[in-house]
C-alpha cells in the first residue's frame, strides 16, 4: 500500500513538470462603425490644441507689446 501513494506523488510531480504553457493567441482587433468617428474626433481635438496654443502665443505677443 506504501508504494502506490509514492507513485502517485511521482507521477504528480511529472506532471507539473517546467513546461511553459502555450502561447495564447490575441483576438484580432474588431473594426465598430464608431472607430472612423473616434478618430476624427481625436483629430479635431489635436488642431483644436494647436489652434489655442497659436492663440495663447498671440496673446502673449499682445501683451507684450502694450
Amino acid at each position: 500500500m506504501k508504494p502506490l501513494p509514492l507513485l502517485l506523488c511521482v507521477l504528480s510531480l511529472g506532471a507539473c513538470s517546467g513546461k511553459p504553457p502555450p502561447p495564447e493567441a490575441k483576438p484580432a482587433a474588431v473594426s465598430t462603425p464608431f472607430d472612423g468617428m473616434r478618430a476624427e474626433e481625436q483629430r479635431a481635438r489635436d488642431v483644436q490644441k494647436v489652434v489655442d496654443k497659436h492663440a495663447a502665443e498671440q496673446r502673449k505677443q499682445i501683451d507684450a507689446q502694450q
